[in-house]
């Protein structure tokens, strides 16, 4: 094996490791922003099931969907 050939692998080998170490940090930036969207939408439900709490018996519970 020439050494060009050596050098050329470690320099793939390099660009590997870069490409690994880019795709992990978007997947925590990724998971990160997914967590923050669940705590929102939570947070959203939460404040509606609260608001509804007061409504009297049976309000709400023949929703029509279908439309």
């Amino acid at each position: 094996m020439d050494i060009m050939s050596m050098v050329m692998g470690i320099l793939a080998a390099q660009a590997g490791s870069v490409q690994m170490q880019a795709a992990a940090l978007m997947i925590k930036s990724n998971d990160a922003a997914e967590k923050s969207a669940v705590q929102t939408l939570l947070g959203a439900a939460q404040q509606s099931f609260s608001s509804l709490a007061n409504v009297g018996a049976g309000i709400g519970g023949n929703l029509n969907v279908s439309a």
